[in-house]
């Protein structure tokens, strides 16, 4: 039995919304916040810490209101049309779509922490010694990355083909 196109799109989002939700009420019902743990060697760190901004905390010191209209009203409003053009563009690769989805999937996870906590719950941390290091991230942020990073092989991959009529 093959899966319906408007099912996939819906069953990857939900499934991205529930992987981070699930890791982050892992997270904060038994990680201390602020307490660093070593998962591999110094190289992988879980901590909890609520980010009040975007990425990498930025917009955090913003006033309420800019924070309502950047870090709530705005990402919903592109959400709503991300959805909207993915379900209207039915000749979309499979790369954009998963990555599409990745996108909105952790998007909405992200948006969701922002109405219900006021912040979102980020706790994974990756130093490779100094020459590789990350900000405190969660798995919604990796859904973002994956997707962007499924968008960009699909231009590359797609872009000299030649369109079908």
């Amino acid at each position: 039995m093959k899966l319906s196109r408007s099912v996939f799109i819906i069953g990857l989002i939900v499934f991205n919304i529930a992987i981070d939700q699930i890791s982050k009420v892992i997270v904060r019902a038994t990680v201390t916040p602020y307490q660093e743990s070593d998962i591999i060697g110094k190289y992988l760190i879980l901590t909890n810490v609520e980010n009040r901004g975007a990425f990498l905390g930025m917009g955090s010191d913003m006033n309420p209101t800019l924070r309502l209209i950047f870090l709530l009203l705005l990402p919903i409003v592109v959400l709503g049309y991300v959805v909207y053009y993915i379900f209207k563009h039915k000749t979309l690769d499979k790369a954009s779509l998963v990555g599409f989805c990745c996108i909105v999937g952790g998007g909405i996870a992200n948006v969701f922490d922002r109405i219900v906590f006021g912040s979102v719950t980020d706790f994974l941390h990756i130093d490779l010694g100094g020459v590789f290091r990350t900000g405190i991230f969660n798995v919604a942020d990796m859904s973002v990355m994956l997707g962007l990073g499924l968008l960009l092989y699909a231009n590359f991959k797609y872009k000299n083909a030649p369109e079908s009529n």
